[in-house]
């Protein structure tokens, strides 16, 4: 079944139940305020009688009684032995002498039913002519109380019937328009399947329900889909490019070999050199780009607890040792973190070799505290760079200096993607001409301290 008809049938049933539970409630209430008035004036009328016949100076006889014989209803005294003493009715009312008149010692009131009809029994004992206690029963027809409940009946019915007719048709338009969002959410996704576009589905902005919600949340969806994959043709592309150059390079030098590198020793030596570096960066340029491909539950990450003074030592050594350059390190005794060595290590040397890349003054490498965690600061003195390029410098590929041939421009976005794995926070803060600072903040270990 359908949702929209689910809706339709589910709030049609609910209605139709309520319906039914209020008429319900609404005639059984009013039939018994009904009954219960009637019954009082029956006991009303029987008290009224028995005063009446109490204050005649007479006895009390049978053509007494009959002066007080409702048109409607019976008069009866019945013995202590259960025998009737009087039976007297008025109109149509003979059948009831034929019903059963057990004897009341106390008063009594209730609704009996002869033959289907309702009828107000009230019973007082009383003091008959030879000074015997006898029941005093009057009984009258409620017949014209129970038409009445009848065609308040047939009225509930009737409302009830006729209510449904719009309650059906307002379900129907609420289920459209509970379904029509969902509609158009199918309608997009078949659209974007058959043509490969990302498309919005059109919703009021000022709504705030669940449905408005649900397309604000798929728009979002399908802005940040559509990011992505022009993110991941960029990359493509970018990696066609970059393997492009050095392929060519390859190329070249072997055809050239080809003709004449057994000839010219010169050119062969050349093209071997050539031919080896090309291979070194594409082998450089394809480990980063296996390394950003991974998922993070394949980084093998190993949190331990690590000597920050001596890994920050040990990582500026090796790195000043490799390239030449200076590091100045200052970092505080006694600060521990935990994190996983190796790849701390490694986001280091991306930011280090950053550093070294653009300037030629020495870099630095500073260790300060921030509430209850370490911040890590490598900071060079060189170019820097405009907030423009600030803002895509963690883009894959990108680089500051387009002439610049060194490095592949993934070294930032691999760096962003240790920081995630390693739940660490990075930043980087430059001004043109006056340098760049590249900030690690982690949290201290227990113990931990400046």
């Amino acid at each position: 079944m359908k949702l929209g008809n689910r809706i339709q049938v589910y709030t049609t049933g609910l209605f139709i139940l309520l319906l039914v539970l209020i008429s319900a409630a609404v005639y059984f209430s009013f039939s018994k305020i009904v009954y219960d008035s009637d019954v009082d004036q029956t006991r009303m009328e029987a008290e009224r009688i028995v005063t009446g016949v109490n204050e005649r100076s007479d006895a009390l006889s049978t053509d007494v009684l009959r002066a007080y014989v409702p048109a409607n209803g019976m008069i009866r005294l019945v013995l202590p032995d259960g025998t009737s003493e009087v039976s007297l009715t008025g109109g149509s009312q003979e059948n009831l002498i034929e019903q059963a008149y057990p004897y009341e010692a106390g008063e009594k009131t209730e609704v009996r039913r002869y033959e289907g009809v309702p009828y107000a029994f009230v019973s007082i004992p009383i003091i008959w002519t030879n000074g015997e206690v006898v029941s005093f029963q009057l009984t009258r027809s409620l017949e014209a109380t129970a038409q009445n409940l009848n065609i308040l009946r047939i009225v509930l019915m009737s409302v009830a019937l006729l209510a449904m007719i719009p309650f059906f048709l307002s379900s129907r338009l609420l289920s459209r328009l509970i379904v029509h969002p969902i509609r158009s959410l199918i309608q997009t996704m078949q659209q974007i399947r058959g043509s490969g576009q990302f498309k919005h589905i059109p919703y009021e902005r000022e709504s705030k329900d669940e449905l408005a919600q649900m397309a604000h949340t798929f728009n979002k969806m399908m802005v940040q889909l559509e990011e992505n994959y022009q993110k991941q043709e960029q990359f493509v592309s970018n990696a066609s490019h970059e393997l492009k150059t050095p392929l060519t390079v390859i190329e070249s030098y072997a055809s050239l070999l080809k003709r004449r590198g057994t000839q010219d020793e010169e050119l062969f030596q050349e093209s071997v050199e050539a031919i080896h570096s090309e291979a070194k960066r594409m082998r450089g340029l394809t480990e980063q780009l296996l390394l950003l491909a991974r998922k993070e539950e394949h980084w093998d990450v190993q949190f331990e607890s690590v000597d920050l003074p001596y890994l920050l030592q040990t990582s500026v050594s090796s790195f000043e040792k490799a390239y030449q350059r200076k590091v100045d390190l200052f970092c505080p005794q006694g600060i521990y973190i935990t994190t996983d060595e190796q790849k701390l290590k490694q986001l280091l040397y991306i930011f280090m070799d950053n550093a070294r890349k653009y300037s030629v003054d020495p870099i630095e490498v500073n260790v300060e505290s921030k509430d209850d965690h370490v911040v890590i600061l490598v900071i060079d003195r060189g170019m820097g760079m405009s907030q423009k390029d600030l803002e895509k410098v963690f883009d894959r590929f990108y680089q500051v200096e387009e002439s610049r041939t060194e490095g592949y421009g993934l070294g930032l976005s691999l760096a962003e993607e240790l920081a995630h794995v390693l739940k660490a926070d990075i930043q980087l803060s430059s001004e043109k001409g006056k340098g760049t600072t590249a900030t690690i903040l982690m949290p201290l270990s227990e113990g931990s301290h400046f």
